[in-house]
């Protein structure tokens, strides 16, 4: 099977409004840049599992995620804890294709760090040097320091994840909202502590109250990237096919920004009628036989 589509960073991205001339450039993301933001200009962040999508969010987001969510979303998978170190290098090898802009970090998938910090860095460092992304995400609060901290002094930058966290569901019975009870709340303030003091460039803020959440970001001095969290985090992430509409159901933090299941179930329709009417392909869509000279 063959596309028309091929992945063109160029015209992906191309603004009818501006020549090349004149349209601002604009350079890589880094770790620095990332952290900088701090308190500024909120930070936008979405998640990418292919080249293509890559490309087109790549002008319009300040980090994108390849996470461990893809195993769901792409894979079908009823969670996280399937997902391989194998399933994270070959997506992340694809978004780095696509991605000439954003910062890109790739999740650590279950299993893959829990068990060492020198299991974690070995890991690590496979992910990096096989994708060329710029920082992994690990799941994790105070509890996980110790390894945040190994990485970070050789070299890995470490995005880390607190609150909800979806690798330890069978723990905590399911997707569960954190910090509903304020009695709960200094522990998941220390596991943002924690995770800054161990050399983390950011947290990701996840299924939390909203005044948690405001109290984590002002709690410490790296970004916090809210999720189902609060609009006072320093950035946002969304899983992108729940904000494109792709999935019927979605968790009540997202908002949808578009409807892809309806257009795409619609094209899908209109597609397969034409093919049993024998209406597709038509005289556009054929190949004819060269005209002879005389």
């Amino acid at each position: 099977m063959s596309s028309q589509s091929t992945l063109s960073k160029k015209s992906a991205v191309a603004d009818p409004d501006q020549s090349p001339e004149t349209k601002p450039k604009r350079k890589r993301m880094t770790v620095p840049g990332f952290m900088a933001r701090k308190g500024g200009e909120p930070l936008v962040c979405l998640t990418a599992y292919t080249a293509h999508v890559a490309n087109l969010l790549d002008q319009r987001c300040d980090l994108l995620l390849v996470g461990d969510s893809l195993g769901m979303v792409i894979h079908g998978m009823p969670n996280t804890l399937g997902v391989t170190l194998e399933h994270m290098i070959m997506h992340g090898q694809g978004v780095m294709r696509g991605a000439e802009k954003s910062l890109v970090v790739v999740d650590l998938p279950f299993g893959s760090f829990e068990e060492s910090p020198e299991i974690a860095f070995r890991n690590a460092a496979r992910v990096v040097k096989e994708t060329g992304c710029a920082a992994v995400k690990l799941e994790g609060g105070a509890e996980m320091a110790p390894t945040i901290r190994h990485l970070t002094r050789r070299g890995i930058p470490v995005m880390a994840h607190i609150g909800l966290m979806p690798q330890n569901m069978n723990v905590m019975g399911g997707f569960k909202v954190a910090g509903r009870d304020e009695r709960d709340w200094e522990g998941i303030i220390q596991d943002a502590r924690e995770v800054e003091k161990a050399g983390a460039f950011s947290v990701v803020v996840e299924g939390v109250t909203e005044p948690l959440a405001e109290k984590i970001t002002q709690s410490i001095s790296i970004p916090t990237i809210g999720i189902g969290a609060s609009a006072q985090c320093d950035g946002q992430i969304l899983v992108f096919e729940d904000m494109i509409g792709l999935f019927p159901r979605v968790p009540t933090f997202v908002k949808r920004y578009g409807n892809m299941q309806d257009m795409i179930e619609g094209a899908a329709d209109t597609y397969a009628e034409e093919v049993r009417a024998r209406r597709f392909p038509g005289d556009d869509h054929v190949y004819t036989l060269s005209k002879k000279d005389g």
